[in-house]
């Protein structure tokens, strides 16, 4: 979002222009959720000189009560200022700073998905690539609140794709999160109602990937942030209700060698790169794999089904939206690779550090890509799917587990630290889901047994 380096003198100018009270010291857990610590703005020296420490045993994935003290070393360049007041009767600004964890000894923390990405991304580097550029569409549901604030599953709306008011009465909510996402920094490029009911989509301009990891952070705080003063809860769950879509998060993918788009080849049929093949053929060989991490709920799939427009073959195309992996019709510095079976609840510093160590294991193995398919997946039966030589994504999280336990190339690109702890918690999700009852199973069974 921003072009200029971001000082420590130029943070503490603009506290004192915009009145800024509090600090907030952002990062993600494993899981995937936004953590922060509040402080009040006289700690910003000590916050901006990297003393400032944290109990990190507290936070799910990170570490053991006897080796809790952790430093927060913040990444200046992700310093902004939210717009809104911290209250009516009282004036001031808070502000925020993404941080990477560091070790007491000021080591890098292997639990810190950020780090870890960045870890990846170095090999990326050594391979003679300057950048891995990423955009993404995270769709989300807004949901009414009750009388006392609490979530309902009420929708507040019946629009369909690209529907206008009054069908769409989300469309202020959407066009608030708009303004709000922009005084941010945030380029916008579109904004609209998704297929189903209550599901919105808003698009914004790709950045370096670790930035672009950082905005869709940024953007789930703000759309949640802003929908809240609409009396609307937003979610981000892969799959909120059943009947309707489901929600994506559709990752556009990018090498970069100096200024040249690593992966356009104008004398190619398709004008693709020998390396995109390859790091296609890496992403397709993989996704059996990555896609505990990818799509990383129990929830997640009951998305991943047939009959909702979800990405649930393994296979590619260039005009066909059935595939996981599409190439859209941009070629030159656009051209990229978009991965569709990715959902917001996915944690964006994990996901891209799977999906870049599986295209970059592509490269280094010389792989290539089955033959592209063009037709309509969705209307394959079970012979044709083979006749094809297409596989499916897992249909579990049990079943994507053991799949990511069999890779060491995925589990190489998590870090034994992150790894571990991942698949400790999800395995613990997956035994919880297998023991409750549904109110299906109620519906199904009580009346009739």
């Amino acid at each position: 979002m921003r072009m200029n380096r971001i000082t420590s003198q130029s943070i503490i100018e603009e506290v004192k222009v915009k009145n800024v009270k509090f600090l907030r010291l952002m990062f993600t857990d494993v899981m995937g959720i936004v953590k922060n610590v509040e402080v009040p703005i006289s700690q910003l020296e000590k916050v901006l000189d990297g003393k400032m420490m944290f109990d990190g045993s507290s936070i799910e994935g990170f570490v053991r009560i006897t080796e809790s003290d952790m430093y927060l070393k913040p990444d200046l360049n992700t310093w902004l200022v939210f717009p809104w007041e911290i209250n009516s009767s009282r004036k001031g600004k808070i502000a925020r700073l993404i941080c990477d964890i560091a070790n007491p000894d000021g080591t890098p923390f292997a639990g810190d998905p950020r780090t870890n990405l960045k870890r990846v991304l170095k090999e990326a580097e050594e391979m003679g690539f300057s950048a891995f550029n990423l955009g993404t569409e995270p769709e989300f549901f807004l949901f009414k609140l009750d009388e006392n604030d609490d979530i309902t599953s009420k929708l507040n709306d019946n629009g369909g794709y690209f529907d206008l008011a009054p069908t769409d009465l989300a469309e202020n909510c959407r066009r608030d999160i708009v303004l709000e996402l922009e005084d941010l920094g945030f380029e916008i490029e579109a904004s609209h109602h998704e297929v189903a009911p209550g599901q919105h989509e808003i698009d914004w301009k790709y950045a370096n990937v670790v930035e672009a990891c950082d905005n869709i952070q940024t953007f789930k705080l703000v759309v949640k942030t802003v929908a809240r003063k609409h009396g609307l809860h937003a979610s981000f769950m892969a799959k909120p209700l059943f009947g309707i879509n489901g929600s994506g998060m559709h990752c556009n993918m990018s090498l970069f060698k100096e200024e040249e788009n690593a992966f356009y080849d104008e004398h190619d049929a398709l004008q693709l790169s020998q390396t995109a093949y390859r790091f296609m053929a890496g992403l397709l060989h993989h996704a059996p794999a990555f896609t505990a991490v990818t799509n990383p709920t129990v929830n997640s799939y009951k998305r991943l089904v047939p009959g909702y427009e979800a990405p649930v073959y393994i296979a590619w195309s260039c005009s066909n939206r059935t595939p996981m992996i599409r190439i859209p019709a941009s070629r030159g510095l656009s051209t990229r690779l978009e991965v569709r079976s990715v959902d917001p609840m996915t944690n964006p510093y994990l996901a891209l550090a799977v999906m870049l160590k599986a295209g970059l294991d592509g490269i280094k193995n010389e792989w290539m890509p089955p033959k592209e398919t063009n037709d309509n997946i969705y209307e394959m039966d079970k012979n044709g799917l083979e006749t094809a030589g297409i596989n499916s994504l897992p249909t579990s999280l049990h079943s994507a587990i053991k799949r990511l336990n069999e890779s060491d190339t995925i589990k190489e690109a998590m870090g034994d630290h992150i790894y571990r702890n991942f698949v400790k918690a999800k395995s613990c999700e997956w035994d919880n889901y297998k023991a409750a009852v549904s109110q299906w199973e109620i519906d199904q069974y009580m009346h009739v047994y």
